[in-house]
């Protein structure tokens, strides 16, 4: 949450000397270690600073937040794109300390795609395939982390579009040679969780100006990508440890990856029905013996590999 654009921490610092003496407690320690209080529970935070944890739970409501666990998503918002790579693994060995890690983390990711659902624009998701249907040319670029959700895109959407290529953001100058063409009719998609890349949001900018549709996948409205985006689809990927969750992103780009398909659904058969029989005649899968595909009869290429 913020106020007039605000982060939470300076609303807290804005606020904090017309506190009462128990709140400015909880505000100083969020406000000087807002990595650890982003992630303890009403009663931690309360027993670290020295107060109840109902002096917690009305600070939050007296924040304007309906509960803590809203102010402390806020929280999490706000110190999610700011941790460095330590800073993380200190805070997931306070974290996850004398825990059951699987069933931690498992469970932490189900509560993203829960979050993601319930919170995600359908209308916008609807209008974003409608533009990925009718796109002359599609760009997918995703740095770090988000390079493999990028390339999953890709893997995907060459069995389903004309024109879709992969940017690749090794170097910036590579970068803007690969989008040097974009222009109205393309789209660009891009992939960009905290910490965001400046290499996507680069191309977002670029993209954006030469009068391409852009579409964003990232965490929230206050992601620098949602500047330049015509549409913007956000999945929850809030850390739980130094290696960034992208369940809920990755399901709802395969939402979306599926939403396409059926849309162009005898396009993409018509193209595996051909991959069918590329992928048995040049033995690119293993099979079982009695496996047996009833294909058309279509005309392939020999090649030598």
């Amino acid at each position: 949450m913020s106020e007039n654009g605000q982060s939470i921490v300076s609303v807290l610092e804005n606020r904090m000397s017309k506190m009462s003496k128990g709140h400015k407690k909880i505000a100083a320690y969020m406000i000087e270690h807002y990595d650890k209080a982003a992630f303890m529970t009403a009663s931690k935070l309360g027993s670290v600073v020295g107060v109840s944890e109902s002096t917690v739970v009305r600070f939050a409501a007296e924040m304007g937040y309906e509960g803590y666990p809203e102010m402390q998503r806020a929280l999490r918002g706000f110190t999610s794109s700011r941790l460095t790579s330590i800073q993380r693994m200190d805070v997931m060995n306070d974290h996850l300390s004398g825990e059951d890690i699987l069933s931690r983390i498992l469970s932490f990711d189900i509560e993203q795609i829960r979050r993601t659902l319930e919170e995600i624009n359908r209308d916008e998701f609807e209008r974003t395939v409608d533009e990925l249907v009718a796109a002359k040319s599609i760009y997918v670029i995703g740095a770090r982390s988000a390079a493999v959700l990028a390339r999953f895109i890709v893997f995907y959407f060459n069995i389903m579009v004309e024109n879709c290529k992969i940017v690749h953001t090794t170097s910036t100058s590579e970068m803007f040679e690969q989008i040097l063409g974009i222009g109205e009719g393309d789209i660009m998609i891009g992939v960009s969780f905290p910490r965001y890349s400046k290499h996507t949001v680069k191309a977002f900018r670029y993209a954006h100006e030469r009068g391409a549709k852009v579409i964003a996948i990232t965490d929230s409205e206050s992601s620098p990508l949602a500047k330049y985006a015509d549409h913007l689809l956000t999945a929850h990927s809030d850390m739980a440890s130094f290696a960034d969750s992208l369940v809920a992103p990755m399901s709802l780009i395969n939402a979306l990856i599926c939403a396409v398909g059926m849309r162009k659904k005898d396009y993409v058969e018509n193209n595996f029905k051909t991959l069918e029989k590329i992928w048995d005649k040049y033995e690119v899968f293993e099979k079982n013996d009695d496996q047996d595909y009833d294909l058309p009869d279509r005309d392939l290429p020999d090649i030598d590999i």
